[in-house]
């Protein structure tokens, strides 16, 4: 076991390296340095980035207060700024009892999303998530939304960035109804930002249009067990009546959701895999016998990292719930969960090959005085549907 985790964190170290895409940033000075910046797809709104002046010249970090503007080319752009925030959480559990806007000055890194006539921006940090515009010239301003719980504890809205869009961002083909119905949501207010521009016939960047959509993948997950039982009991040492089993290989099947996160390159994945597997041994008396099925489902996290445009390999630990069947030596079976680790390979985003190591499982957990240890490694080959 030991073994096995060291493998997996000498990969990581070794492989999960972010690459130092060509970029840009305008210093205090306001001069425009070429450079290497190394490209995290930021969650929150970063504070800092490291950087290379060169490809293979010394990684450098350089922090909000030197910098301006940076920008990934192709990629991303965040602008330098300080705003009057009201930073109040619209989350439900942290929601006010005030409706008063509580402003305070916040510099911070803004993210581009639209720049044209009219900018949007975002500001993140955590579960905190707000939008910011600029029309022409003017400063950046917050769109303001703020839910809070009235005297009567019911939930309200303050949804003033309807009237501060329609007071200043009118078109002819932008009707009434679309700040009416407008959600205060990155996809939402990215398509308002794009009609409005496109309406002005001003040129225009989308920042949001190279970002991957798909974050959903179904694959079929088929492979091999080489599974291995032993059993014990704390009263009777017997091994006739509680004996080893070798190791069997057995097939198995199942199916992965694999839930992509919108952050850090698409690096990182929420996986659930349903998976039937079986392990059988006929002994010459049904106490010596195994017959042994199950669902497992392995809900776990995967992590990416890219060789190339078509390859890339993975590592990804899991839960394993059993919902199990059948009996041995002649008990009825009650399974433990236990843990799951993987390592492997995908091409193309269709065909994977994947290694996996299974800590013990108990199949006498509801017996006070037997035990078990079923011990399995897995070869699985993947094929993605969509």
């Amino acid at each position: 076991m030991k073994k096995i985790l060291l493998f997996l964190f000498i990969s990581i170290n070794c492989f999960s390296q972010i690459n130092f895409d060509k970029g840009y940033f305008i210093d205090n000075s306001n001069t425009k340095i070429e450079c290497f910046i190394k490209n995290v797809d930021w969650l929150n709104n970063p504070i800092e980035f490291d950087y290379k002046e060169t490809v293979n010249s010394e990684q450098k970090t350089i922090t909000i207060t030197e910098v301006k503007e940076f920008g990934i080319y192709d990629s991303s752009k965040y602008i330098r700024a300080v705003v009057n925030m009201d930073l109040s959480n619209n989350e439900l559990y942290k929601l006010s009892e005030s409706k008063k806007l509580e402003y305070e000055e916040k510099q911070a890194f803004f993210k581009v999303l639209i720049e044209g006539n009219a900018n949007l921006y975002e500001y993140v940090d955590g579960n905190l998530v707000k939008f910011l515009y600029k029309k022409n010239d003017s400063e950046i301003e917050q769109l303001i939304l703020k839910k809070y719980k009235n005297s009567d504890n019911n939930i309200v809205s303050n949804e003033e960035y309807k009237k501060q869009l329609w007071l200043n961002l009118k078109c002819n083909n932008i009707t009434i109804k679309s700040f009416k119905y407008l959600k205060y949501k990155k996809r939402d207010l990215v398509d308002f930002f794009l009609k409005y521009n496109k309406c002005k016939n001003e040129d225009y960047i989308n920042y949001e249009k190279k970002k991957k959509q798909d974050l959903f993948n179904l694959n079929v997950r088929i492979g091999l067990n080489n599974s291995s039982l032993s059993t014990s009991n704390t009263i009777s040492p017997s091994t006739t009546r509680y004996p080893d089993f070798d190791s069997q290989i057995a097939l198995r099947a199942g199916i992965e959701a694999e839930f992509v996160m919108p952050f850090n390159k698409n690096k990182w994945a929420v996986i659930l895999e349903p998976t039937y597997q079986s392990f059988k041994v006929k002994g010459d008396v049904s106490r010596n016998s195994v017959d042994y099925s199950s669902i497992e489902l392995p809900i776990g996290v995967r992590h990416y990292m890219f060789i190339n445009e078509n390859s890339k390999i993975f590592l990804n630990g899991s839960y394993i719930v059993d919902f199990s069947n059948g009996k041995a030596l002649n008990l009825e079976i009650k399974t433990s969960g236990n843990l799951g680790f993987g390592a492997g390979y995908k091409r193309n985003d269709k065909l994977s090959l994947e290694f996996r190591y299974h800590t013990s499982r108990d199949l006498f957990f509801n017996y006070r005085t037997t035990f078990s240890n079923y011990d399995t490694v897995s070869l699985i080959f993947g094929y993605t549907i969509f």
